[in-house]
């Protein structure tokens, strides 16, 4: 049978909301009408197809 589930202290939630931190999108370097361009790595293959414009 299901138990309820313990209530988390207010101490112990926002000492794990406070050790979150959000991480950096490895960037690649990609070659677009002959030039490059810094896009993050899940974009690399729309890039070179087109479906993605870059503005730089």
């Amino acid at each position: 049978m299901a138990a309820p589930k313990g209530r988390t202290s207010r101490s112990r939630t926002r000492h794990r909301r406070s050790r979150w931190t959000a991480t950096c999108v490895p960037l690649a370097t990609v070659r677009v009408d002959g030039r490059d361009v810094q896009v993050p790595h899940r974009l690399v293959n729309a890039v070179r197809r087109g479906l993605v414009t870059t503005d730089e």
